[in-house]
């Protein structure tokens, strides 16, 4: 197998042999490596990218040796799919500026262009013969889902707009199975497993459907599948039988599995962690899988989960609490990003550095979340932003008459899409908030817009409804740089030059506001891109926004920074696993 973790403080694929027992680091380079893979023949793959995110695909043997361009006379881009047969042809996805190109050719070899595809497509699998390959656009499209041959033919176009339901494209079965094509359809307040093939074409199966959101990849056999489910901030397991149309559970401990993959002979290897545990492999036949990171001693802290009545139905919260001390606790709201996300029952090096350091974590799955079903996730009445800050609200209130946090000593923390929260949180209701944190946010939605990825446009676009030219007042509704002369709270920006996704020109556009209106800030500038992969960074970041919030919540002076809680990587989101 292939794995990435920590190495030297960047993130880095390593193999994994089990019968030597022994791992070999494969990458070393100086912004590190997040996306790798292994393909039939034991090859290793990784993407070479810069801090924009702009590169290529590179591969060697499984043992080592010379590095080699995955295909040949591909340009760089941005990374859109990788698929490779057992017969050594590969095929990419790469995003080019506002297309893009598949290509396909032998594993080393040219690499020529099946098709050219305005906007942002990924390539999400290829068929074990290297005849068929699928494209999927987003859920929502009327081509969602678009099946074509190498030489570029359309096979087949499988919708996801309007009555037919959101659809995704999962992967196709293994060698010496007939071809299908699993699929997930969102239907009503449903997901439903869905297949594929040319006889049939797409069908859903009404059996097989779940409340939240899930993934599934076939078993061996290719005669079942393995699901995979994100349910309220934790996962569960279950085989779907298509023979005997039924849903089986799989046992799994409490907690979240962030991979699982079934093996040949019944083995079902994992990635499980929870709130108290980094990271482990398992395997359920005892293979010697790779021992990963962890930490000194015991995770600090108790979980609970708490439910804060809402317009839309309950909104969750991991609550995360000191062992010292006494409630009410000085507490931060650690806010996740996305949209389309969740926080989970699993170890966080951030939730283990502020309960350490004496702080009530608070996680909040606010509405727009993943893990909670369909009407939850498009759930926006308030505007965009707005529903989520809206939720940070209600939880706040209600853990403070619950006297478990200190209304006088909360702060936020988010990254990204969370960041923006921060922002558009302290502007909109100043004075409910003691201090901020933001990193690498969106600050001004219109002008992030003109210059971001393609993929984030479109994100934009379905959120608001149309482009800030079509929707102008909706955009600058939700844009945190509209409240900046509102701020009364101490707030920390951490933003990165290189950032692609939330632009350094806007986060300075929001400064200056700041500057203007006397608002109380401090900025730190990274040199890297959106998603940096340098552990040093990470924990750079970490050490100023515990020390920011723990002077301004608590008045502390301290001066030692917090220690790093995870050596090795343990509880970041390196933990990959390729089989």
């Amino acid at each position: 197998m292939v794995f990435t973790a920590d190495a030297d403080g960047r993130c880095e694929v390593f193999t994994w042999d089990a019968g030597t027992r022994r791992a070999r680091r494969v990458t070393d380079r100086p912004g590190g490596t997040l996306h790798g893979a292994i393909d039939a023949d034991a090859h290793v793959w990784w993407f070479a990218e810069d801090a924009r995110g702009v590169g290529h695909w590179r591969f060697q043997p499984f043992t080592g040796g010379t590095d080699l361009p995955g295909l040949t006379g591909v340009p760089d881009g941005t990374a859109r799919g990788l698929a490779v047969t057992g017969g050594a042809t590969a095929a990419v996805g790469i995003g080019l500026d506002d297309s893009t190109t598949v290509r396909v050719g032998p594993r080393g070899g040219p690499g020529r262009e099946v098709t050219r595809v305005d906007g942002t497509v990924s390539l999400t699998g290829l068929t074990p013969a290297g005849d068929l390959l699928v494209l999927s656009r987003a859920a929502d499209s009327p081509r969602a889902v678009t099946l074509l041959t190498t030489t570029g033919a359309e096979v087949a176009v499988l919708p996801g707009d309007g009555p037919h339901g959101r659809l995704w494209a999962l992967g196709f079965t293994p060698a010496g199975v007939h071809t299908t094509l699993l699929l997930v359809r969102e239907h009503e307040d449903r997901y439903l497993l869905a297949t594929w093939t040319a006889a049939t074409g797409a069908l859903t199966h009404a059996w097989c459907a779940l409340d939240t959101q899930f993934t599934a990849r076939w078993y061996p056999d290719g005669r079942s599948a393995l699901i995979r489910q994100d349910r309220h901030g934790r996962s569960l397991l279950h085989r779907a039988d298509f023979a005997r149309r039924t849903l089986e559970p799989v046992p799994a401990p409490p907690g979240t599995l962030l991979d699982a993959a079934p093996h040949p002979g019944g083995d079902l290897h994992t990635l499980w962690t929870d709130s108290s545990h980094p990271p482990r492999m398992t395997s359920t036949a005892g293979t010697p899988l790779p021992p990963l990171g962890t930490v000194e001693g015991r995770v600090p802290g108790t979980l609970r989960d708490l439910r804060t009545p809402g317009p839309d139905g309950p909104v969750h919260t991991l609550l995360s609490l000191p062992e010292s001390g006494r409630a009410p606790y000085p507490a931060v709201f650690l806010v996740h990003g996305g949209p389309a996300d969740h926080d989970r029952d699993a170890y966080d090096g951030t939730v283990h550095s502020l309960v350490a350091s004496g702080f009530a974590v608070v996680r909040v799955n606010y509405r727009g979340s993943t893990g909670y079903g369909p009407r939850w996730q498009r759930a926006h009445r308030d505007g965009v932003g707005h529903t989520q800050v809206a939720d940070l609200a209600a939880v706040h209130a209600d853990l403070t008459a619950r006297l478990l946090i200190r209304p006088d000593a909360t702060g936020l923390w988010g990254s990204s899409w969370g960041g923006y929260l921060v922002l558009l949180a302290l502007g909109t209701r100043p004075g409910l908030w003691r201090a901020g944190v933001a990193v690498k946010p969106v600050a001004d939605y219109a002008a992030a817009h003109a210059v971001a990825t393609p993929a984030l446009r479109a994100l934009d676009e379905r959120l608001f409804g149309g482009t800030p030219e079509q929707v102008p007042d909706a955009y600058a509704h939700s844009s945190p740089i509209r409240y900046a002369d509102r701020v009364r709270d101490p707030l920390l920006v951490v933003a990165a030059t290189h950032d692609a996704k939330c632009p350094a020109a806007q986060v300075r556009s929001y400064l200056a506001a700041l500057d203007a209106a006397g608002a109380r800030h401090e900025s730190l500038w990274l040199d890297t891109g959106h998603d940096g992969y340098d552990g040093a960074d990470h924990v750079n970041v970490l050490r100023r926004a515990v020390l920011f919030l723990d002077q301004r919540l608590r008045g502390t002076t301290r001066t030692t920074p917090p220690r790093r809680p995870a050596p090795s990587g343990a509880g970041s989101a390196h933990h990959t696993v390729k089989h």
